[in-house]
């Protein structure tokens, strides 16, 4: 069939080739109805929401990211000339330098005929730095963006990560959003910074390397393909290219005898959304004011008549582009939008507890006295939970509260106690010096009382330090306790802290005097009164008992020991039987019964005889009758020598008096010993009790009492309840997050239905053009 014109009106024209109604590009063509109107339009609304936050704000929603396409390409790659045909509007910077110094976030929005509509069928663009101002002229959409570039990046060419949003609604576009990332480039050109290079690739990776952003990568096609920097840093964060979108431009002007179509395949680098080839407007055509209209329809005029690419339909033209951006970018959205919503729930969670955290703002005095009182009481009543071990915050890995007081009293107070010998630091020697002095200058007839007694208390009052530990150890545990449980609402007011500290630590400092007062003067009735008649004391009788048992018992282990060993040496000598009867003295005569105790006291116990006073120097077998008479008198008027004692030393130990003292001490420990033990079970009993009465639980009945009687006054109202101005600001911007996540999960909340049972369109022309992203 041969071509004809159809004139439907004056000034619209179609051509029909073969019965195939062809879009006229003098006038917009109206574009395919109703893909990606769902889901896209709440994107592009999220990123308003979102891009009225402050910048700290904004990084604290860094985790946020929502699905965009991003275009990178060099400069002079068509990047311009590739959005200005998709929006069908002159409106973007021109020039031999870099123009594109800022990302342009450049949402286009469809906006359908609706009847009254004062904007029905008009075009405009509106900034978000310049809200509810429209601008229907797009060279003036030009110029601000050109101011904005320079208020924002400078005059010296260098570039900035500040974004400029503008928002282009018409009839005539399909819902997309771009944006446009500055030119890679090389070399510093003028007064440009000498790392502008890495700063270009710092501002694109910040976009591209989010997993909820598509590449559209713009590569000429008069450059290797394979030299490309828009894909080499595309590859670089998607190196499998399920998100990456190549875009060959200037495929008008190759080389004769080349062509694309080895890359439009994607053949040479493949991706698997694969390429689209456009046609640029030339400079030529932007200085003699050629419409895009007009260059639409060359490209279309280019494509069909060039027989190369004959079989690339859905791989050529602007509008393939659009059709194929629109469905990638709404498929995206349906995959990610489910996770987009977890996030923003776990956001709005995480900002609702900070909210909650920072409080209220409090415009009267009975709304401060209403949270002072209620700061005071959660206080209290976390303390007494975290005594009683009901913490609503219960520990499973360490002890906490109570459980800490009690194995402090158990495991540390009792088991100490019942570690300490009471005889361990009294030596036998000791005992015996004691039980001497408390003789005087007689010999004792039994075990005197007196030294039991100083010995007992001795021992008694070294229970008292281990006893004001343990009240210390429960008294620091309390201080602990007090700064775990303060309620959350208290940390916004430092002054109130700071009362509740200083008046908890000294309420636990005076309940800590009487519990120190009772516990001494425990250990000091204990010392004051030894009762020797408590019916778990051992007694002087029974004591003695087990003493002579004890003594006797090692006397005859010696005996035996010492028999074993006369028999011995009496077997080696082999004497006879009529030798036993006695010993020979040492001039062989058999000693007197005088001379052997004599002997036998010399050895054991020291006797004053009346020879030793008058110094006799009998010799051995010669005896005082047998001397004669003229020569005693002699020597009784010779003169007599004297007699030195010598003088007593300072410091006196007593003698050895065999079994008689190892009798005498072991009764007295035995005694030390049982009444220790009653004592120590006293202590250990009544020690915990008076700390528990006198500390633990007077804090727990009578702190919430104190703290209203030293806090709760309408005169300290303002300045216990005064906040860091930081606080302050903090709140108000909790206060605008928690609204604009509430906004943008109302805002999705009513297309999640939409999302998760409405599938693009299938009987669309260009339903076919891609596979399902995955």
């Amino acid at each position: 069939m041969g071509r004809k014109k159809i004139v439907t009106t004056v000034e619209q024209v179609s051509d029909v080739d073969d019965g195939v109604l062809l879009p006229d590009y003098n006038q917009p063509p109206p574009p395919t109805p109703f893909i990606g109107g769902s889901v896209i339009p709440i994107v592009n609304k999220l990123q308003d929401i979102f891009a009225s936050l402050g910048k700290d704000q904004q990084e604290q929603l860094s985790k946020l990211k929502l699905p965009q396409v991003a275009v990178v390409g060099g400069q002079s790659s068509g990047k311009s000339s590739v959005l200005e045909a998709l929006v069908r509007r002159d409106f973007l910077p021109r020039g031999c330098d870099i123009c594109t110094r800022c990302p342009l976030v450049l949402q286009l929005e469809n906006r359908p005929s609706l009847p009254g509509d004062e904007d029905d069928g008009l075009e405009w663009g509106e900034f978000r730095h310049l809200p509810g101002r429209k601008f229907y002229d797009f060279s003036e959409i030009c110029r601000e963006i050109q101011v904005e570039t320079e208020r924002e990046a400078g005059l010296n060419k260098g570039v900035s990560d500040k974004e400029i949003r503008l928002k282009v609604s018409s009839p005539n576009v399909l819902n997309i959003t771009l944006i446009d990332l500055p030119g890679i480039t090389k070399v510093p050109v003028g007064d440009q910074p000498n790392d502008i290079e890495a700063r270009i690739r710092e501002i694109i990776n910040s976009y591209i390397r989010q997993e909820t952003c598509i590449i559209l990568a713009v590569t000429p096609a008069n450059s290797d393909l394979a030299t490309s920097d828009a894909l080499k840093m595309a590859r670089e964060v998607d190196p499998a290219g399920s998100r990456t979108i190549g875009v060959i431009t200037k495929l008008d002007i190759m080389d004769r005898g080349t062509d694309a179509r080895k890359f439009l395949l994607g053949t040479i680098i493949p991706l698997r959304l694969g390429y689209v080839g456009v046609i640029n407007r030339s400079q030529e055509d932007i200085n003699k004011n050629r419409s895009i209209a007009s260059a639409l329809a060359y490209e279309e005029q280019f494509f069909r008549d060039n027989p190369v690419y004959n079989g690339l339909k859905n791989s050529c033209g602007i509008q393939h582009l659009a059709r194929k951006l629109n469905q990638v970018l709404e498929q995206h959205i349906r995959v990610v939008l489910p996770n987009l919503r977890k996030e923003l729930n776990n956001q709005f969670v995480t900002v609702a507890k900070e909210g909650h955290a920072l409080g209220e703002v409090m415009e009267s005095k009975t709304e401060q006295g209403a949270i002072l009182l209620n700061i005071l009481t959660k206080y209290c009543e976390a303390f007494s939970a975290m005594v009683d071990g009901k913490s609503e915050n219960l520990s499973t890995t360490e002890l906490s509260g109570g459980a800490r007081i009690h194995y402090i009293f158990q495991s540390i107070f009792v088991k100490s106690l019942e570690e300490v010998d009471p005889c361990d630091e009294v030596t036998d020697e000791n005992i015996r010096i004691a039980i001497q002095n408390a003789t005087g200058p007689r010999n004792a007839l039994f075990v005197p009382e007196v030294p039991f007694e100083i010995l007992v208390r001795r021992q008694i009052s070294r229970l008292l330090d281990p006893s004001l530990q343990c009240l210390q150890h429960v008294y620091e545990e309390l201080i602990k306790m007090s700064h775990d449980c303060e309620p959350e609402e208290v940390k916004r007011f430092p002054r109130l802290r700071r009362q509740l500290e200083d008046v908890t630590l000294k309420f636990l400092h005076d309940g800590s005097k009487p519990a120190e007062r009772m516990i001494t003067n425990m250990i000091e009735m204990e010392m004051g009164y030894i009762n020797s008649s408590h019916p778990n004391f051992i007694g002087g009788k029974r004591a003695l008992e087990i003493a002579v048992e004890h003594v006797r018992a090692s006397q005859d282990g010696r005996d035996v020991q010492s028999n074993a060993s006369e028999m011995g040496q009496m077997s080696q000598s082999n004497p006879s039987r009529s030798d036993i009867g006695a010993f020979p003295n040492q001039a062989g005569q058999p000693q007197s019964n005088g001379e052997r105790t004599a002997s036998i006291g010399n050895s054991t116990t020291r006797t004053w005889g009346i020879s030793s006073i008058f110094g006799s120097r009998l010799t051995s077998g010669e005896t005082s009758s047998s001397r004669e008479p003229g020569k005693t008198m002699h020597d009784i008027n010779q003169a007599p020598s004297i007699i030195h004692l010598t003088e007593p030393p300072s410091l006196l130990r007593p003698l050895e008096r065999g079994t008689e003292y190892q009798t005498e001490i072991i009764v007295m420990k035995l005694l030390l010993q049982s009444y220790y033990d009653i004592v120590r079970k006293n202590v250990q009993d009544l020690v915990p009790k008076a700390i528990m009465h006198f500390l633990v639980n007077d804090i727990r009945r009578d702190l919430l009492g104190i703290f209203i009687k030293k806090l709760y006054r309408e005169s300290l109202f303002e300045e216990l309840l005064w906040e860091h101005d930081d606080d302050v600001l903090k709140r108000k911007q909790t206060g605008e997050m928690f609204l604009i996540l509430q906004q943008a999960i109302q805002t999705l909340d009513k297309v999640v239905a939409d999302v998760s049972s409405t599938t693009p369109s299938s009987d669309t022309n260009d339903a076919s053009i891609l596979p399902r992203f995955h």
